[in-house]
């Protein structure tokens, strides 16, 4: 998935604030989140928002999960949750049987009824039947295409098993289905394209009212056993903020306790977030997340198809801690100068390019009789963050004989329409990325595969020596597949250099003074089943 913004995936990041000897955490109270434009404010797993995606969380019930409070890269690891274990596979690769707790240890709905393997195989269903984003994870379940009264015919569900049968090998099917789209539901649960408003729900929390576009109020499931914290009673969410900037503003002034905004919103001189509460300390939160922002070097043009050494160049020429100053600020961004985030596994730290400086005497060496046109378009939204961070670039290549031209485009949507289009004569252009679910895969197989260059390979990179090592490395699994997407990772950014990569997005959480920061879990949003009020 392209975004212009933050990540849309919680997965397991920590942020450990305060020593437990202090006074006793409190349970119970109403936590108050606000929102704007939620277009129905529904919480259904099946169509889940950026802004409701943290509450669709708090009920949610997954066959695999990621472990709570655990930083990388023991946080990046599954775990089974509903399930007993990890699942059986098949010895080639083509059926996974998940076995569901059962006993005292069962899974149970609000209504008190069992999880059962229909729950899982129902809410597959229901994706399939909406033709939801999360249905594009599972296209390769048998019968995928065709559902037959309210069933796929590579599913079978059991009593407390599920077995799930593929078209092909999918080593990182339990990856997906630990996605937002799959919690357990109601095996009656109808699909519907406006999302169901309330339900019974196996996480910790479930909806109890939802009045559309208003209100929607949470309370605890009584009957949940699972390990998840769960300190307050519930949550109301009032759907009437006048806008984004409202949301932080509502915050600021105690009116509600939390609601999701844009990144960049948070870092305006203006709010003084920072200067007013410090980092990580007792109201304003940083945790790096997951969202890659890099720049594509376009392979398909002639600058730099089959010009590695000047891609190369490219990357040592650029200040990545300059660009990322002008874009989002220092705050906004980790830098990075490789294509997997850090802590994910498959990820191990190499050093190829400078972080904080350029190296130009490097970038100059590797150029040298093959800067071709000497010139270079630059596609760039024409906003002050973007076109500031373009001026650095321009400045940096012009150290190694490129001179790049801007071709700026009114706001971001309409950069990504020209960015989508092939026949667009771009050299370089930003984009950010992030993954669906936690794998290596969906960065660098996503990003760099030739059979994706319709579609999310801006930089058109089509190496059939690449295609193969990629294609082989999602074949793998365990600690086989994250020791060759490592190689890869590295291989790619050193060598065939088609993206420059500049940071992984911090991800800002802000909360009123009534929360006690000692609850402040990150993953890398506000994990809502862990806050607690002082």
């Amino acid at each position: 998935m392209l975004l212009a913004g933050s990540g849309v995936l919680a997965v397991a990041a920590f942020a450990e604030l305060g020593s437990p000897r202090q006074l006793t955490i409190r349970n119970g109270g109403t936590f108050r989140i606000t929102v704007w434009g939620t277009n129905g404010m529904d919480l259904d797993p099946a169509l889940p928002s950026a802004q409701l995606a943290p509450l669709v969380e708090a009920t949610c019930a997954r066959l695999m999960t990621y472990p709570d409070a655990t930083p990388p890269p023991k946080g990046f690891r599954l775990k089974p949750e509903v399930a007993v274990e990890d699942p059986k596979v098949s010895p080639d690769g083509k059926r996974f049987t998940f076995v569901l707790r059962s006993g005292r240890r069962a899974f149970r709905f609000s209504n008190g009824a069992r999880v059962q393997a229909n729950a899982f195989e129902r809410q597959i269903v229901r994706l399939l039947e909406l033709k939801t984003y999360g249905a594009e994870l599972i296209q390769d379940i048998v019968g995928a295409d065709r559902v037959e009264n309210g069933r796929v015919r590579g599913i079978v569900a059991r009593g407390n098993r599920l077995t799930i049968k593929l078209r092909r090998p999918v080593p990182d099917l339990p990856a997906r289905l630990a996605a937002p789209w799959f919690c357990a539901v109601p095996p009656t649960l109808q699909a519907d394209p406006e999302g169901v408003t309330e339900f019974d729900a196996a996480g910790p929390y479930y909806v109890k009212d939802n009045v559309r576009g208003r209100r929607i109020v949470l309370r605890r499931n009584r009957f949940y056993r699972g390990s998840r914290p769960h300190h307050v009673d519930g949550f109301v969410v009032d759907g009437q903020a006048a806008s984004l900037d409202a949301v932080i503003d509502r915050v600021d002034q105690g009116v509600a306790d939390w609601g999701w905004a844009p990144p960049g919103l948070y870092f305006r001189p203006e709010r003084r977030l920072v200067a007013r509460f410090g980092v990580n300390k007792s109201r304003f939160f940083l945790q790096r997340g997951l969202v890659f922002n890099h720049y594509n070097l376009n392979t398909s043009r002639e600058l730099f198809r089959d010009n590695a050494r000047l891609r190369r160049a490219v990357n040592f020429a650029i200040n990545r801690r300059a660009v990322q100053a002008a874009g989002t600020g220092r705050f906004g961004g980790g830098l990075t100068d490789q294509y997997l985030p850090a802590g994910l596994p498959g990820f191990r730290d190499e050093h190829i390019y400078p972080l904080k400086h350029s190296n130009f005497r490097m970038a100059r060496k590797l150029a040298k009789g093959h800067t071709r046109s000497g010139k270079a378009i630059l596609y760039t939204p024409d906003l002050p963050s973007f076109v500031a961070a373009a001026q650095v670039i321009k400045q940096n290549l012009a150290r190694i004989g490129l001179v790049v031209e801007f071709k700026k485009f009114p706001s971001v949507p309409i950069y990504l329409a020209h960015m989508r289009n092939e026949a667009e004569p771009w050299d370089i252009g930003w984009s950010s990325w992030g993954p669906d679910y936690l794998d290596p895969s969906t960065y660098l197989n996503s990003l760099l595969d030739g059979q994706f260059t319709n579609t999310n390979n801006w930089p058109h990179f089509d190496s059939r020596a690449y295609n193969r090592l990629l294609r082989r490395a999602a074949q793998l699994r365990g600690e086989a597949r994250y020791r060759e997407y490592a190689r890869l990772d590295a291989k790619l950014a050193r060598e065939a250099a088609p993206m420059v990569a500049i940071s992984f997005s911090k991800e800002p959480t802000f909360v009123s003074k009534r929360v006690d920061p000692r609850c402040i879990v990150l993953r890398p949003e506000l994990d809502l089943t862990a806050v607690c009020l002082k």
